[in-house]
């Protein structure tokens, strides 16, 4: 089995000095597997990227990837680290074009990428042809699907070890959506660790190779996607407390 890539151990975060979203988080996240976290809107899962990603420090336990203590770390370090982030809003430049969108994660660090950057930036076009056609285009000029997988392609320049991946399909055609899990599961196919989120919870379970239920800032389930595939309406239903 696969060592953790990411884990977190007894994480307590939240916004204000009195009031925890996250209360004690446990999970981990392995090498060329998938962690889904499935949750009720409110239950704290963008919490838990923002707070692995940097944007807000544990008020206790820790973050180790690979090994190494990354708790509280900044997001610009983190992509060093090898911890890239697609989060549920845009993280474009949309007055940027395709290209300098690309580039941008990777221009700073030319130092440690330069050699392979030109080589990276052809490849990704190559994989995300509809991006090639555009690739003079503003960001802001491309259709919400484009912009998505522009996101995914970002991701792809970087390769990190680990990706953070929050809603990937709301607001797109199911068509769209589906290009958007060929992806996720492309990443994790090339070993990248996954840790992904999004409202489809039946499409979470089927692609996960663990599956984490966060209620109320606290993991109430984990289990392997058999255990959640079986009777997933009644378990769902008991665990979040909806009907899907």
């Amino acid at each position: 089995m696969p060592e953790a890539l990411l884990a977190l151990e007894g994480v307590t975060s939240g916004y204000m000095g009195d009031i925890d979203v996250l209360r004690n988080v446990s999970l981990t996240v392995k090498q060329g597997q998938i962690s889904g976290l499935i949750g009720l809107n409110g239950a704290g899962k963008s919490t838990l990227f923002k707070t692995i990603y940097g944007f807000l420090r544990p008020k206790s336990g820790s973050i180790h990837l690979a090994g190494a203590d990354i708790t509280g770390k900044l997001p610009h370090t983190l992509i060093d680290e090898g911890v890239w982030y697609i989060p549920q809003e845009s993280s474009l430049f949309p007055y940027l074009t395709v290209e300098e969108n690309l580039r941008l994660p990777l221009e700073g660090r030319r130092q440690r990428f330069g050699a392979t950057l030109e080589q990276r930036l052809e490849d990704t076009l190559t994989r995300f042809p509809v991006l090639r056609e555009k690739r003079a285009s503003q960001a802001g000029d491309l259709s919400g699907g484009q912009q998505k997988s522009l996101e995914f392609a970002k991701a792809y320049m970087v390769q990190p070890r680990v990706c953070l991946i929050d809603e990937p399909s709301i607001g797109l055609a199911p068509k769209v959506a589906a290009d958007m899990f060929k992806w996720i599961r492309t990443f994790a196919d090339a070993g990248m660790g996954i840790l992904l989120v999004d409202h489809n919870v039946r499409r979470v379970v089927a692609m996960a190779d663990h599956v984490y239920v966060l209620s109320l800032g606290e993991i109430t389930a984990s289990g392997e996607p058999a255990d959640f595939q079986q009777d997933l309406h009644t378990q769902v239903r008991e665990w979040l407390g909806i009907s899907i």
